[in-house]
């Protein structure tokens, strides 16, 4: 089931022929720069679920055999998953849930807040994911970032020696899903373990293309708590996972209580039961564990090395055309020669064309899907955008009015193990022809939600998907 293919990693995946309709009336294979969002599936997860859906049953105390089986699959998942970012049985769990937002979420109530030790420390970088759940739970204290968006590790060792005995937990992205930046989580961790608090790790963006190791409880650069997102990993079936320390989670009441989380019940008292099924109330996802574990295998079986090498050639190849655009604009780190310390996430702006509006243009002429917005990180986005806070005040009000047509944003462009370098030189074009206004349909703004559409075009997609 698992091959490495050194030439054709696009014979992995499933859909990268299938044809989409154009605004000129043609067809042509979809190109996805959208991978920080979400990633398409690979072959070897769509064979897993045809290999396990005809024993797919109930799991956990079931006495039937594909209960049993279905059972041993669940927990297989479970132990790749740990293997997969190096976390010990004997100190981690692996608790499954939707995705990373819900992991963090989890975290955030499952931690203890009592006492002293009540804070937590994140960066104005982050995915709204890993900083509203913070903010609704305890105290949260913010990191600087550096001009270019970096974290600012000055700041980060002041507030550190500032708060060193009211911080319980460090939560900062492994990996940036708007500037593609890798933080240096190992050297990180050291400081935090070295004024006594715990370290999680948002590694939604950074599992899919660099291997984790969260090393053992007694190295100071280990990593308390991590968290994933299957839908990043090729294998979209809503499942996620946070892989922490098992001694948290052996404490304290579950965030969600029902089914599977207890060991007896009565009508004055509840016992529940030991990690990870205290944390899972609730039939599991069983598909969900069993793709997200297949994906696994086959990013192993391709090596993550060489995933990373692949698209860092990638990224390598646009940052060197998008040099030669004077009308392109790049945020983040524009070095060609930096690639392979990055993940390739690149966002820019077209000088005078709308996010929006580009984001369309690619769409329904190129057959390009890209992002456009703030991507889930409003702080970060303002801040690379040096927006003052007079500016930010004004969109917020024209927003707060149901006007979201000049909300500031970028264009993301995001590679995945199965682009390819023909598909960069699409992209290129796409952009040569948007900046110079050479596109050819006319568009219309959707002032509420800021989203651009052809006029007299209109695609009937229960022609192409009826449920």
């Amino acid at each position: 089931m698992f091959t490495t293919p050194y030439n054709d990693y696009r014979s992995l995946f499933i859909g990268m022929d299938t044809l989409i309709p154009l605004l000129d009336g043609t067809s042509r294979c979809y190109i996805n720069f959208d991978n920080a969002a979400s990633t398409p599936a690979l072959k070897a997860v769509q064979q897993s679920m045809d290999d396990f859906l005809p024993y797919y049953s109930s799991v956990h105390r079931g006495s039937g055999f594909k209960s049993q089986l279905s059972t041993y699959a669940y927990e297989q998942a479970r132990t790749i998953v740990m293997e997969f970012v190096g976390a010990d049985p004997n100190e981690h769990t692996c608790i499954f849930g939707k995705n990373t937002t819900e992991a963090i979420n989890k975290l955030a109530h499952r931690l203890p807040w009592d006492g002293k030790r009540n804070m937590v420390l994140t960066s104005v970088m982050e995915h709204h994911s890993n900083d509203l759940p913070w903010r609704a739970a305890t105290r949260l204290i913010h990191i600087k970032l550096t001009g270019d968006g970096r974290l600012d590790e000055v700041d980060f060792d002041a507030q550190l020696a500032r708060y060193s005995d009211q911080v319980a937990l460090v939560a900062l992205t492994g990996a940036s899903n708007v500037t593609g930046y890798i933080n240096a989580i190992h050297q990180l961790a050291e400081k935090v373990h070295a004024i006594g608090a715990l370290f999680l790790v948002d590694c939604a963006q950074l599992a899919p293309h660099r291997k984790i190791d969260m090393l053992s409880l007694d190295n100071p650069a280990h990593l308390d708590f991590i968290t994933l997102s299957a839908h990043k990993m090729y294998a979209p079936f809503g499942t996620g996972a946070l892989v922490g320390r098992k001694d948290i989670f052996e404490q304290g009441d579950p965030d969600m209580t029902g089914g599977g989380t207890v060991e007896i019940v009565t009508l004055d008292q509840v016992v529940w039961t030991n990690p990870p099924e205290r944390d899972e109330a609730g039939s599991p996802n069983v598909m969900g564990a069993v793709a997200m574990a297949a994906a696994i295998r086959q990013l192993q079986a391709v090596g993550m090395p060489n995933v990373a090498k692949h698209e860092a050639g990638l990224t390598r190849y646009l940052l060197e055309e998008l040099a030669h655009l004077p009308e392109v604009r790049l945020y983040g780190d524009p070095h060609p020669g930096t690639a392979e310390q990055r993940l390739g996430v690149v966002p820019i702006q077209l000088n005078n064309v709308s996010h929006f509006l580009a984001a369309a243009v690619m769409g329904y002429e190129f057959g390009i899907g890209v992002r456009s917005g703030c991507f889930c990180a409003h702080p970060y986005i303002l801040h690379l955008l040096g927006l003052s806070s007079e500016e930010t005040s004004a969109v917020r009000q024209r927003m707060f009015q149901g006007d979201k047509s000049e909300m500031p944003g970028m264009l993301r462009i995001s590679f995945g193990l199965y682009n390819t370098r023909q598909e960069v030189d699409v992209l290129l074009d796409a952009l040569h022809v948007i900046s110079s206004g050479r596109y050819k349909g006319k568009y219309l703004q959707d002032r509420a939600t800021g989203e651009y559409s052809p006029l007299g075009w209109q695609v009937n997609l229960s022609d192409y998907l009826h449920l």
